[in-house]
């Protein structure tokens, strides 16, 4: 055997294949935060089914990523990434064709399914083609495909929204994924591991229940009521099917689904849980700022989208530079640092009023950017270093697997917070108490999903009463979500800066590792290599 791998000569069209599907899945996490008023008004959806427009996607992402993982190390990772491309292409089309919001809400969590194939063997397949320094520049334009897809969605959606409709964010999709496919068929080399173990199917039922139950509980709560017995009931569900899944895991061993033997590592169990509880604090933010800007300063789309520049323009100068220090910095440092910064940011959205100039929200999307833009590199190249090579795919459909469970549980929690803050601040006002209290709620649940002014119109003569409370409920209660937001954030600062350490990082991961380990820049020989002209 060789001491040194030939580099890859394709390797480069991997990385653009993958950074395409890469940036195309997140954008459509973050591009539809943008296009939900629109949705609402188009398709008549609830406060909960636009929680759900959102959810959907994240929870099919968080569910299938360790299988998909685990799956392409066994039969192929590009043969996977191209079948997971073309899912999501074919979903994308059937969400702009969705006629209403269940149906849109089941098409996005098919497309979830295709993205969290493309999320998790993406990484796998660029750990296996760049070695040495190039990883680290692989694995910078990956960060940065994440972070400028999130930062750019709005601006995207909004400039497709004004100029056509909501349902061409989605339409965009169908020609790159068909130019992104056949590129990808030609030009892109196969890679095994033939000692991957069988998927875990015991492992992936009782863990789908049990993040299903607990998102769909906290997103009807508010409605439901916490304490009733159908929501008592699904968090019941939740905590027996995770019981279960535990046990699985445990006498499953490293055959498992979520192999225990990576929590071993603090810092693998640190990595995943920034990851989690990271994207809980900042996505929230990102969807109720547009809320903010739509339904109460009433910026429209295209308006809403330019307003959002600061976050873009924020997020790639901070990717950049995060991917650049990568090596040079200590990873608690990078990670703990970039979710204290973001954190500090998300506090800003406090100085918002009703009617304030759309500018108040300018040093919070600067700051909060700026974490988030840093963070990303960092965390997927983390999440493949602590891992040997072999296990690579595994790791990290694990970690992206607690990104996608903290985004899907943090929309449903910040938001069941926000819900559950605009009905009791609207219900006890003077205009809430002068109506019945079933005509309170339902103004409430309006509220909160953005039609502020129709609750209003809709009042009659307490109409000049009802504005300008159903205004202080959505302020307050935007407010408290933020600052939970927040909190949520520092707490991911607090795990990074403690539980992340160098020393636990894998040989093979040269550009993240201390001069005193080598790297082993060996082949894997549990890998086999396919040519991409006969893939």
């Amino acid at each position: 055997m060789s001491a040194e791998r030939a580099p890859s000569p394709t390797r480069w069209w991997t990385l653009g294949v993958v950074a395409l599907g890469t940036f195309m899945l997140m954008l459509d996490l973050s591009v539809v935060s943008i296009a939900l008023p629109q949705i609402h008004k188009s398709l008549g959806s609830s406060f909960a089914e636009l929680q759900w427009v959102f959810d959907a996607y994240a929870l099919t992402l968080a569910i299938f990523l360790v299988a998909a993982g685990s799956f392409a190390d066994r039969i192929g990772r590009k043969k996977l990434f191209l079948w997971g491309f073309a899912l999501f292409t074919a979903a994308s089309l059937a969400c702009g064709l969705a006629g209403d919001a269940t149906a849109l809400s089941l098409y996005r969590a098919v497309q979830g399914v295709g993205a969290a194939v493309m999320f998790a063997v993406g990484p796998s397949m660029l750990s296996h083609e760049f070695h040495g320094k190039e990883r680290a520049t692989a694995f910078t334009v990956f960060g940065a495909a994440v972070g400028l897809a999130v930062a750019t969605g709005p601006l995207i959606g909004g400039s497709l929204i004004n100029a056509l409709s909501w349902r061409w964010i989605f339409y965009i999709n169908v020609p790159i994924g068909i130019l992104a496919l056949l590129f990808g068929a030609l030009r892109v080399r196969e890679s095994v591991n033939k000692r991957a173990h069988p998927t875990d199917w015991a492992g992936l039922g009782t863990f789908s229940v049990a993040l299903a139950a607990l998102v769909f509980a906290t997103i009807r709560a508010p409605r439901e009521g916490w304490t009733s017995p159908v929501t008592l009931g699904l968090y019941a569900a939740s905590a027996l099917f995770l019981i279960l899944f535990a046990v699985i895991q445990h006498r499953l061993g490293e055959r498992a689904l979520i192999d225990p033997a990576f929590f071993r590592s603090p810092t693998f169990a640190g990595i995943s849980l920034v990851a989690m509880i990271g994207n809980a604090a900042a996505l929230p933010s990102v969807f109720f700022e547009t809320s903010y800007l739509e339904n109460v300063l009433h910026v429209d789309a295209w308006g809403t989208g330019l307003r959002f520049l600061p976050l873009t323009l924020a997020m790639f100068v901070a990717g950049a530079i995060g991917g650049g220090l990568i090596g040079k910095v200590p990873f608690r440092i990078l990670l703990g640092g970039s979710t204290a910064v973001m954190a500090t940011g998300i506090l800003f959205l406090n100085l918002t009023e009703a009617d304030s100039s759309w500018t108040v929200l300018v040093p919070a999307l600067v700051i909060a950017g700026f974490g988030m833009g840093a963070f990303n590199p960092a965390r997927a190249a983390l999440a493949i270093g602590v891992a040997e090579p072999a296990k690579s795919g595994v790791a990290s459909g694990i970690n992206e697997t607690f990104q996608q469970v903290g985004i899907a549980v943090g929309i449903a929690g910040v938001g069941a917070f926000f819900e559950h803050r605009v009905a009791t601040e609207f219900t006890a006002s003077a205009a809430g108490q002068q109506m019945s209290p079933a005509a309170a709620e339902e103004a409430a649940h309006g509220i909160s999903a953005g039609s502020i002014d129709a609750v209003a119109a809709a009042a009659g003569p307490l109409r000049d009463q009802v504005l300008p409370a159903a205004q202080d409920a959505f302020m307050t209660a935007f407010h408290g979500a933020m600052t939970l937001s927040a909190i949520l954030g520092f707490i991911a600062a607090a795990i990074g800066f403690l539980m992340l350490r160098t020393k636990d990082l894998h040989a093979s991961a040269l550009s993240t590792i201390p001069p005193d380990v080598d790297e082993d820049p060996s082949p894997r020989e549990d890998d086999e290599t396919v040519p991409a002209a006969s893939a």
